[in-house]
């Protein structure tokens, strides 16, 4: 009995978990045919570049590799600041997928800058999260991003300031206003997300908003909110009265 199960243990291998193929979902759930009857704009960040990149690794489906490449990049800013060779040194990229990449993204911020009237146009702190909130709330660390914006509340672009400790004995006011002098914006929106979750402002969160609010006063840009994402939630500052209505 005992040589029977030792052989048969030696035959039959242990069970192994292998990632779950895209063809394997249902027709609804994946990205290019939800592409297809839906319309893009119905899909997040990590599903449109599970398009682009086509196909995932040994370990883990296009889905789960799209993912990992906006968490490690910091979202699609992030992911189009990187240079080629940063791309192709995560696992599972390589060059084809790296070039296919930049080429998309490439292409999105030519079709930007020929069509400017089609930016996006921030209203309400709603706006925002619609935005960023796809690829921000489930960041496994803090990143604070600020918003560019022009004078008709178009947002002219996102720059990532800060990942990993967002306190306000690290942030400067200098660096969060600094791509706006130069981008010569009279107004900016400040976003960071709380990994825990919770978008509950802290008493960092309240002290690095009076600071940046003092700080565009003396450089004549607007601080027009500070917005903390959570999990499927946000909390907007001003909406909370820590930033003066005009």
């Amino acid at each position: 009995m005992n040589t029977r199960t030792v052989e048969s243990s030696s035959i039959i291998p242990s069970a192994v978990e292998y990632p779950i193929r895209i063809r394997e979902l249902p027709a609804g759930e994946r990205p290019r045919e939800r592409l297809k009857h839906m319309g893009a704009a119905s899909l997040s960040s990590s599903e449109l570049l599970a398009i682009v990149l086509r196909t995932g690794t040994a370990s883990e489906n296009v889905l789960a590799l799209a993912s990992r490449l906006l968490s490690r990049f910091g979202g699609l800013v992030g992911l189009a600041k990187a240079n080629f060779g940063e791309m192709c040194a995560i696992p599972g990229v390589g060059q084809a997928k790296a070039a296919q990449v930049k080429a998309a993204l490439e292409l999105g911020r030519r079709l930007s800058a020929a069509q400017p009237e089609e930016r996006a146009v921030i209203r309400s702190p709603q706006d925002v999260a619609d935005l960023l909130m796809s690829e921000m709330g489930l960041l496994d660390q803090e990143h604070l991003k600020v918003l560019l914006l022009n004078s008709k509340n178009q947002v002219i672009s996102t720059c990532e300031v800060y990942r990993g400790n967002v306190n306000s004995a690290v942030i400067r006011p200098s660096e969060l206003l600094r791509d706006a002098v130069r981008e010569n914006c009279p107004a900016i929106i400040v976003v960071h997300n709380h990994p825990s979750g919770d978008p509950e402002p802290s008493s960092e969160d309240i002290a690095i908003t009076r600071r940046m609010l003092e700080a565009g006063r003396m450089l004549d840009i607007e601080v027009m909110d500070h917005i903390i994402i959570g999990r499927q939630r946000y909390i907007s500052l001003k909406e909370r009265g820590c930033i003066p209505t005009n």
